[in-house]
């Protein structure tokens, strides 16, 4: 583990971070793919260690710099869960660049929308992920958008003009670093926006995530988090980081994989959708000798407090509670393995320690709304200058709070803070926020016939239903305008009004 002393944020850079570990366990085992990479992206399985994937990451932002990208320029990455993923984001930032993870399911419309205003000099993915066609339509958004210059893909016949990336899996390097190291998306009422973090702001969230799950030095992380959000890398990158371990990634969810890795991988701690636990416990796949900590990602912060009590003869099961992109604030179950609302006005790492790291500060604004502020929370609009345009931005209000639109009562008796409902408008299906009002425009454009409605789901919060005349029609329009493919999916072969 890098952290002596927790009592102050350490004042390093992500890469710092990835540097000490790599001197002092060069020939540790650092990145693990999926063990079924092959089924849904080129390659095999690559297992990594700290020297080889310091090789990489020297290697990606030297070719980085060599392109002619300059200090601060915004490369856009869509990237499956696997070791480039990591060795990208990291490449960038040794780079002295910042990175953009771009949500998997983003097609064209919202990739070129989102890059267009930040301004992205270069597009990083990867020849397939699953079916699609990755550099494809990254190629698509280099045409619409003159400020991408290059379009970087690993993988396998890939089109004139992109620059491969697979050979740099060996390397050279850059140094510099810019005040913002990370940008992601979110999406409110008024739009997408963009989310930028400093080093401290994510070490922050990474520090909240390996304190409160009690996550030990070496450790050795299972993630199912793909790392296109905060929340993603709050629960995966940055706590392998901070501990120096081995982090194991896992595309969508193959539970065959998921038994295999466990296994094979000897993982102390996974990171799993929070409504998935029940069933992956009781199908045995938490059973394996050696885990010792669960962390459960709730996407919909509402829905934890119902979740059935926890029990295993070992491990440990943490709540990891996602705001959006403003936060991820963790609660671990007590003995009797039932959830633990937040605390009222401050939440702490580890929970109920007097010698606890302030994770952040809580409270209900004067609409009924959560509102947070604290060390990982974001708060200056991104680009600069947006909060003088009229796109929609990232507003931190009086007292540096950020308003995460999640309804909330708090009672003050127990002196706990409990989240009732999703923000109002938005739905969240997995890791993925729509506007329904602009989902219900775009399908009527498509389709003046055809309806789109959101329905809850138990474990993805909600899915999305169209009903159309006819759903290949609608599908295939929605396709041609480049929608995420949740939208277009949502009208089957078939549907009739």
């Amino acid at each position: 583990m890098i952290l002596g002393k927790t009592e102050s944020l350490p004042a390093a850079t992500l890469d710092d971070m990835f540097r000490q570990a790599a001197a002092r366990r060069p020939e540790a085992l650092a990145l693990v793919d999926p063990p079924n990479r092959s089924s849904f992206t080129d390659g095999l399985p690559r297992r990594l260690t700290y020297t080889e994937a310091d090789r990489a990451i020297d290697a990606i932002a030297s070719r980085l710099g060599r392109l002619g990208l300059q200090t601060d320029a915004v490369v856009g990455i869509q990237l499956p869960n696997t070791v480039e993923s990591v060795l990208t984001i990291l490449g960038v930032l040794r780079a002295g660049m910042i990175a953009v993870p771009l949500p998997l399911l983003w097609r064209r419309a919202d990739a070129a929308a989102a890059l267009r205003r930040l301004g992205a000099k270069a597009i990083v993915t990867t020849a397939r992920i699953g079916d699609f066609d990755a550099c494809a339509m990254a190629m698509q958004v280099a045409a619409d958008l003159f400020a991408v210059r290059h379009v970087c893909s690993f993988g396998r016949n890939l089109p004139d003009g992109v620059i491969a990336f697979d050979t740099l899996l060996d390397g050279e390097a850059s140094d510099s670093w810019p005040p913002v190291a990370l940008v992601t998306f979110d999406v409110t009422p008024g739009g997408v926006i963009a989310v930028a973090r400093n080093h401290a702001e994510l070490i922050a969230g990474g520090l909240a995530t390996l304190l409160e799950g009690g996550i030990e030095p070496d450790a050795r992380l299972l993630g199912c988090c793909a790392t296109g959000s905060f929340a993603g890398a709050a629960l995966t990158v940055m706590p392998w980081l901070l501990s120096g371990g081995t982090l194991s990634l896992h595309h969508g969810f193959d539970p065959d994989a998921f038994g295999a890795q466990c296994r094979e991988d000897c993982c102390d701690t996974v990171v799993v959708p929070g409504a998935l636990v029940p069933q992956l416990s009781q199908a045995g796949l938490l059973a394996h000798a050696g885990l010792k900590h669960v962390l459960a990602a709730w996407r919909t912060p509402e829905r934890f407090l119902v979740s059935p009590a926890w029990q295993h003869p070992r491990a440990t099961l943490t709540d990891m509670l996602i705001f959006g992109e403003t936060a991820v604030i963790g609660s671990r179950r007590d003995a009797d393995g039932l959830p633990v609302p937040l605390p009222a006005e401050a939440a702490k790492s580890p929970r109920g320690s007097a010698n606890g790291r302030p994770v952040a500060d809580i409270v209900r604004t004067e609409t009924g709304t959560l509102a947070l502020r604290g060390p990982m929370v974001p708060r200056h609009p991104f680009p600069p200058g947006a909060a003088r345009l009229s796109a929609p931005h990232l507003k931190a209000h009086a007292g540096g709070f950020v308003d995460t639109l999640y309804p909330c009562r708090i009672d003050r008796m127990l002196g706990t803070v409990m989240v009732s409902g999703p923000p109002p408008g938005i739905v969240s299906v997995g890791g993925y926020r729509f506007v329904l009002s602009e989902l219900e425009g775009l399908v009527r454009r498509a389709n003046g016939a055809a309806v789109i409605t959101a329905l809850p789901d138990a474990l993805a919060g909600h899915r999305l239903a169209g009903i159309s005349g006819g759903g290949d029609d609608v599908r295939a329009a929605l396709a041609d305008h480049g929608v995420n493919s949740l939208i277009a999916g949502a009208f089957q072969a078939g549907t009739s009004r």
